[in-house]
């Protein structure tokens, strides 16, 4: 490939973007792209990443709206889209410029919506697919902003980012310790660390565009379709993506393995990192 990947942090230029990415291990396949779910940032990612890159390289990235990806305004001629579908495009063409043809793409949430979409729409791109607690039959993959109405927000963006930037202020906390069976494993500090993440310079815009931009993306109609090794995996106490849906998926995804985490919610690998990475570490076993 004649490309190596060095550890550590870098801004790569992608679409408009300056796509903030964090390497560990030894820059040789395979490959770990790990993304995670909305208001959180790669710090996700922060308990798992180096055991995981005991048995791979692993790729973590702010997606775009979060942490420190850079927050353009839409733009045409820019080619700037918080669309899923240009962030799933921006995903494979990052692959490429980073010099990585392929990899399993570990999503969080709406980052594994993204993560199956990427594999529907750029298949040469996806190994393999880790969906954990996915949002694929609801939530970002089943709902939207109804089309008549959109132009209408797209003009009153700035009165409406304003409103966001209020609404996001104020229940960001509440939202967040949401996401775990056990909120006292979510230390202050953490939690202040991911309010920063989340809170950089034109915040409110980026994602009120991310939401004028969330559309039904139909993904449980094409599931079927999808060949690549999959792995699902859910917290068993999960309130954000209910646990049905995991299991849903689990059966519905040809070929899928399932694990189903004790003893958490909506993020095992913030809650029950030892058991995430050997499932991880198992599965990359079996499809070699």
């Amino acid at each position: 490939m004649g490309f190596a990947l060095k550890a550590g942090d870098s801004q790569v230029e992608c679409r408009g973007f300056r796509v903030h990415c964090r390497v560990a291990g030894s820059g040789r396949p395979p490959y770990l792209l790990l993304l995670h779910g909305s208001f959180l940032s790669m710090r996700s990612w922060r308990r798992v990443m180096e055991p995981l890159s005991e048995s791979a390289t692993v790729i973590a990235v702010d997606r775009p709206a979060f942490g420190e990806t850079s927050r353009p305004l839409p733009s045409r001629t820019g080619n700037v889209s918080y669309a899923p579908e240009a962030q799933s495009d921006m995903l494979a063409e990052l692959l490429g410029n980073i010099g990585v043809d392929r990899a399993v793409f570990v999503g969080n949430s709406t980052g594994g919506t993204l993560a199956m979409l990427t594999a529907l729409r750029h298949p040469e791109r996806v190994s393999a697919l880790v969906l954990v607690d996915a949002m694929i039959y609801s939530a970002y993959a089943a709902s939207g902003v109804p089309r008549v109405v959109k132009p209408l927000l797209k003009a009153a963006s700035p009165l409406f980012s304003g409103l966001m930037r209020l609404m996001i202020s104020r229940f960001f906390d509440r939202l967040l310790r949401s996401f775990w069976h056990d909120p006292a494993r979510l230390p202050a500090e953490t939690l202040s660390a991911y309010r920063a993440d989340m809170m950089q310079g034109a915040w409110p815009r980026a994602f009120w565009e991310v939401f004028l931009e969330t559309h039904h993306l139909h993904l449980a109609e094409r599931i079927p379709s999808l060949g690549v090794p999959s792995l699902v995996v859910t917290g068993r106490h999960d309130q954000t993506v209910q646990v049905e849906e995991s299991l849903r998926l689990g059966r519905e995804l040809p070929g899928a393995e399932l694990e189903v985490v004790d003893d958490c919610a909506h993020l095992p690998q913030e809650e029950q990192p030892e058991v995430f990475v050997a499932a991880v570490k198992r599965f990359l076993l079996r499809i070699g």
